[in-house]
Parts: C-alpha cells; structure tokens; sequence
C-alpha cells in the first residue's frame, strides 16, 4: 500500500497500513539506529529501507468530514509510465499486472493506509494524500477506477488505483484513509468489500449507472415483541494504556490474528487513557466463545463491560 521499493528502477513496493505489524524478537541488531529488540530486516521491512519515521502506521489527528470532499467521477486515462511494470516482484514474490481492468469484480477484505505514507509517492509517481479517495491494488493497471462497496453497511465509494499492495495474503485492496472513513469501518482497521473497475471509454463521459428505486405495496405489520436483552455486557476489553501507540499495537495484534472475524477499536476515555475494546457481542454464548478464542491465542484475560448508552 505504500512503502515503496525500487525494482527495476520502478517504485512499487507498498506496505499497508493494516497488514504492517512490527514482530520484535531477543536479537539485537548491529546498526544503532534499529530498536534494541529489532532485526535489520524488520527495522527495513518497516522502515520501507529507512524512507518512513513511523514503524506502525496510524490516523490522522484532525477529523476528516467526508462532506466535504468531491465525489470522484471516473474518466478515461493511459496507463501511467510508473508502477505498470510486468511482472514485478515484493519480497521475492512475483505479481502480474492485468493488461486490462475491464469486468473486474472482486470480493474480500479491505484494509486503509494513513498517517505513516501521507506525502510520499505512490507507486506511479504521484503524492499520497490520506485525504483523496485513492487505492492501492496488486494487480490492476495504474490507474483505474473501482467503485467500492462495504458489504457489512453497502456504503459505496469511488477511488482511483494509483498504488500498488496490501502485500498481505488476505487482503485484496488498501484504500486511503478518507475512503475508509466513507465506508466507515475507519476505526475497525478491515471491512468486507466487493471492488468493481469502472473503466469509461476514451473520448465518452463517464455515466453513473441509474438506481431504480423498488416500490413495495404496504402490508399489516403487527405490534413489535418488546424483546429483552440477555446480556448485561456488550464488549470485551483487552487492555488499557496511557499511551495511544500503545493501545494501537494490541489492536494491531488482533486485526491480524482474527483479520474481519470481530471487531476491534480504541476508546479514548477521560484522563487520556485509551481502552481497546473487542465486540460487540450479541449474546453471553458469542462473548464465551471469543473469551477463550482470545486467551487460546495468548492475549490476556479480557475483561467484560457494558458500552451501551
């Protein structure tokens, strides 16, 4: 998604926000400007070879009101003389770049990338703004349009592909951070997503596909059952911190543990304390059952609380 590394004199080597998670071990490595607990090849791995300051990747500070940003309309472009390259290879792995986007529909999960890539240049030479709906793709032609679709609330967003990544296994598209907050699944980290290229003809303006509205003949609806619930807690909490980067880490650890399988977010509560906080769960059987998922992968005892209102 972001970080990049030259192949072939070719800028492509990203690495995304949800996917990038410091692994710390005994060894001390020799250069000094590496963390004590950290291997040369972790420090450049996420380090992007010393480009980035941030070894994890985060938020913005300031609130972003996806209100006020344009919607992107698709047109035609040529294919950018950056990051098209065929193949390429990221971490001696080799990947392959469609010749073309056309009819391209994919469904998996989404992760973003922010704070950390802000400012630095994409795979096809251009600026990452975190505040631009934009996207980065393994295998799509740079650049191309997708409209893309949370399947967990059927929020939509139009980017634009100008990056190459996630370089995860499991995750097929990294959109920036503005079009996370579109689809609002910001604070999760991961959503489930259906992408499909949108791909106008050159010469023709792009047109929006129209939205028939279905009308439905009204019908008898009974008096709703007032239906209590059989849980006094809502979520589980998995620590608490002074420090954000702190909280940001464990959350880090079960995104990528349980990737969409649950929830995961950061509280901030009064007197700067961050809580980071799985769930919710529906019934006191789904909160057992992740309890001791969660202890079974070795994180400590989560503890139970209520966040309803």
């Amino acid at each position: 998604m972001k970080s990049i590394l030259t192949v072939a004199g070719v800028a492509i080597f990203l690495v995304g926000c949800s996917n990038t998670q410091t692994v710390w071990n005994n060894n001390v490595s020799k250069n000094k400007s590496v963390p004590r607990n950290m291997t040369q090849a972790e420090y450049d791995k996420a380090t992007g070879g010393g480009r980035y300051t941030q070894l994890q990747d985060t938020a913005p500070t300031e609130s972003v009101n996806t209100e006020l940003l344009p919607e992107l309309t698709p047109k035609w472009e040529p294919k950018s003389r950056g990051g098209n390259k065929n193949p390429y290879e990221v971490w001696g792995k080799s990947y392959n770049v469609m010749d073309s986007a056309k009819g391209f529909v994919q469904t998996g999960t989404a992760s973003w990338y922010g704070k950390k890539f802000h400012g630095h240049t994409t795979s096809n030479g251009e600026t990452y703004d975190m505040f631009n709906y934009s996207a980065a793709h393994k295998n799509l032609p740079l650049p191309t349009y997708l409209k893309v679709t949370n399947l967990d609330n059927n929020k939509s967003v139009i980017v634009r592909v100008n990056d190459r990544g996630p370089f995860h296994s499991k995750r097929i598209v990294d959109l920036s951070y503005a079009a996370a907050v579109k689809l609002d699944y910001h604070t999760k980290g991961l959503a489930r997503v259906r992408i499909e290229a949108i791909t106008p003809e050159k010469g023709e303006p792009y047109q929006a596909p129209e939205v028939t509205t279905k009308v439905i003949t009204p019908v008898a609806i009974s008096a709703p059952v007032e239906v209590k619930a059989d849980v006094s807690f809502t979520h589980l909490q998995m620590g608490a911190y002074s420090k954000l980067a702190s909280a940001e880490a464990l959350k880090q650890r079960l995104v990528e543990e349980f990737d969409t399988s649950i929830s995961v977010f950061v509280s901030e509560q009064t007197g700067a304390l961050y809580k980071v906080m799985v769930g919710p769960f529906a019934n006191t059987q789904d909160m057992n059952i992740w309890s001791n998922k969660l202890l079974d992968q070795g994180f400590s005892k989560p503890v139970r609380v209520n966040l309803t209102p």
